[in-house]
């Protein structure tokens, strides 16, 4: 039998928690529940779930903050769940290094597929890179390089002028995205679909603010605004 995947569920919502549980562990997930922020952290450390679902607002330690330090220590996937579609909380959980977000109330498939697409992405983050567009300056190995960038797509490994560059499985899918098609505009609506695996119509704030922490990894000039179509990886 496969091992289960392992949900932590930080939710202080005791209906939403249960209700949410138990829709999980009938889906064949293993979840941790816990109430706040700090005994979800605690729980994180001891557990090492495989992703973790944090809400916005609870108490202790909030869901941002808990995201930050979640980040701090792993590169484990992580949804954000907030009450509202307010741009100040998805911005600010996707800043602290969220992955994804998903707002309530949500259908329980819903957010298993959420879940899945997340999954899926950070079991398959590597991937051909070439593609339409022109070509890098060097292909040695699986290692592309742009500038002082060089981009290792087999070993999964990104240096900047030879220091490393540590990415999380979706800022590297992202790269990987744009370096197989240096100087080609990619749409946000595009991004969701390869990216974040999107059947479905996205909130493409995940797309920017994701682009934005990839830029500070990366050189800011390095990921182009074409304003009105999207960004572009520039040769």
């Amino acid at each position: 039998m496969a091992e289960q995947t392992h949900v932590l569920f930080v939710e202080d919502d005791d209906v939403i928690r249960e209700a949410t549980q138990l829709a999980l562990e009938r889906d064949g997930f293993a979840v941790t529940a816990m109430p706040d922020g700090l005994s979800g952290l605690e729980a994180f450390r001891a557990d090492r779930p495989d992703i973790a679902l944090l809400d916005v607002m609870v108490p202790g330690l909030d869901g941002v903050s808990l995201c930050r330090r979640i980040r701090d220590e792993s590169t484990v996937p992580v949804i954000m769940l907030s009450a509202r579609a307010d741009s100040i909380d998805v911005v600010l959980g996707l800043e602290a290094g969220a992955d994804d977000y998903v707002t309530k109330p949500f259908d329980g498939a819903v957010l298993v597929a959420r879940i899945r697409a997340v999954l899926r992405r950070f079991g398959h983050a590597g991937g051909p890179a070439g593609g339409a567009g022109g070509g890098p300056d060097a292909v040695d190995g699986g290692v592309l390089s742009f500038g002082e960038l060089e981009i290792d797509t087999e070993g999964m490994e990104v240096r900047r002028g030879g220091t490393p560059v540590a990415l999380t499985p979706t800022e590297m899918r992202l790269l990987l995205e744009f370096s197989s098609a240096p100087g080609t505009v990619l749409s946000r609506d595009k991004l969701l679909e390869r990216v974040w695996d999107y059947g479905w119509g996205g909130d493409t704030r995940v797309v920017d603010v994701h682009v934005q922490r990839l830029r500070t990894k990366i050189g800011q000039d390095r990921i182009e605004t074409v304003r009105g179509f999207g960004y572009k990886l520039k040769a």
